[in-house]
């Protein structure tokens, strides 16, 4: 590769900002600074291009959470002053998050381990209410099909198969995307349309509303898997018709461990509880069950109060934030790390739809996919962070059924950002990608438990952090 290409690739990610854009990170996130340790020798500035699997917590998220832990305790029928604090933060999360979301009056905001949880409990909701009464709501007798996308990420795919239901295969546009769902749905006996917000894999963002008011019309109700999303884009429930709404704090730069489903409580009320313990209940005898409705319903055993808390401080924080100039610095970064690693002979970034620029409401979130020609996606993740302090993800995204599609099934390359990202981090992962393609590996790697890593690897984690053999390789593909 000529020393043109890669100065022009140089010149595209590192040139200043247009006017009134930022650079610079919107918030301050915990690790930003931290230090990565190189396999050949010295430290660099860790740079974090994995926001969309689990985001650095924002330093104010973190900051709240040291001035609820003095208060910790158990929730609910406690008459203890710090049990009754525990309770109101606890409570007071849900009025927090339903806010950020644009919810309505009366929607249910349940609490839950995370995205995949949510979904699940609302699968087995539609599941009870289809095996108790042949239908979810009104006098039809049809047992109802849920319809989801070819391009889900699996929480939003495998809870949907033990259900009866539909797949589609998105189009290679939004427009045909549009069309062919309307057309299923038309088919009729469709009760809930599943779909993405924004692409786990490419960033892609759906048209939600268009989509809700087409599941409306055909008598179906919505539920928006907004796991990427959310951390990314204002979601209003109530303005676009979104009926259910899941997503993760740990995605959300809060994280710690909570998920939550946001929607109408009919049918969450009716359908069978998601765990079935103390908390869920209004009355308990020997032989036989009283459950109780609402967010309780759904929420058995002790919940995770801190998980609550800090994830709807996450809301507020990107409430305050300014929508336009979000936007702009997401944009920007990725306007950038694009044209940046397209100026790259070998690499190729993936799309899906070829319209998303006439859907403005669309566009894409801050996440990259790309391959590097005659790479393993495997190693290229590995050379970026042993030898570039840089990290990414590779594999199939939990998304194997679109990865198969692209042409991808080996995997692929994916880099993302947020609020906390910088202009240099774009700059360094294309300058690690152009030195591979440039100068090649710069150490051996072997595969261990599956996974790529720097052979006679001296490097040590952290004195308090086990460093257990095999561990790099674990579930490669078990997580976003």
């Amino acid at each position: 590769m000529s020393s043109a290409i890669l100065e022009k690739a140089h010149a595209i990610v590192a040139g200043p900002a247009p006017a009134g854009v930022s650079a610079a990170p919107l918030l301050p996130v915990v690790g930003s600074e931290l230090a990565a340790p190189l396999i050949t020798g010295g430290t660099t500035r860790y740079v974090n291009l994995d926001y969309a699997a689990s985001a650095p917590a924002v330093e104010d998220v973190s900051a709240h959470l040291g001035q609820i832990l003095p208060y910790y305790a158990s929730v609910h029928r406690g008459a203890g002053f710090a049990s009754q604090v525990s309770t109101s933060v606890y409570e007071n999360a849900r009025h927090i998050v339903a806010e950020f979301l644009g919810a309505r009056g009366d929607d249910t905001v349940i609490f839950t381990r995370n995205t995949t949880d949510s979904l699940n409990l609302l699968a087995g909701c539609v599941a009870s209410l289809l095996a108790e009464h042949g239908h979810v709501d009104g006098p039809s007798n049809d047992h109802g099909e849920v319809l989801y996308l070819d391009i889900e990420h699996h929480a939003n795919l495998l809870p949907w198969q033990a259900l009866p239901h539909r797949s589609v295969v998105a189009g290679h546009s939004i427009a045909a995307t549009l069309h062919r769902v309307e057309t299923q749905l038309r088919a009729g006996n469709v009760v809930l349309l599943a779909v993405t917000g924004a692409s786990n894999v490419t960033g892609e963002v759906l048209p939600v509303a268009e989509l809700a008011a087409l599941a409306h019309r055909h008598g179906a109700r919505i539920v928006v898997d907004a796991a990427q999303l959310a951390p990314h884009r204002r979601i209003d429930m109530a303005r676009d018709g979104i009926d259910y709404v899941a997503f993760s704090g740990h995605k959300l730069y809060a994280p710690f461990g909570t998920g939550v489903l946001v929607g109408r409580p009919d049918w969450l009320d009716a359908g069978t509880p998601h765990l079935a313990g103390g908390g869920a209940v209004k009355d308990v005898r020997l032989q036989s069950v009283r459950w109780t409705e609402g967010p309780a319903r759904h929420e058995a055993g002790s919940p995770n109060v801190l998980g609550a808390a800090t994830l709807a401080r996450a809301t507020q924080v990107l409430s305050a934030l300014d929508p336009a100039q979000w936007r702009a610095h997401e944009e920007e970064l990725r306007t950038r790390l694009v044209a940046g690693l397209e100026q790259l002979d070998g690499v190729t970034v993936h799309q899906l739809f070829a319209d998303a620029g006439t859907y403005p409401e669309c566009g894409s979130i801050g996440v990259v996919n790309f391959s590097v020609e005659g790479y393993d996606a495997g190693l290229v993740a590995a050379y970026l962070s042993a030898e570039h302090g840089v990290g990414v993800r590779d594999g199939r995204f939990c998304a194997h059924p679109l990865l198969r599609r692209l042409g991808l099934a080996a995997g692929s390359l994916r880099a993302s950002f947020g609020v906390g990202s910088r202009a240099e981090d774009a700059e360094r992962l294309v300058e690690g990608v152009a030195a591979l393609l440039r100068d090649g590996l710069g150490w051996d790697y072997v595969v261990d438990a599956g996974r790529w890593v720097p052979g006679n690897d001296s490097r040590s984690f952290p004195e308090w952090a086990p460093n257990v053999p095999g561990t790099a390789g674990a579930a490669p593909c078990s997580t976003d």
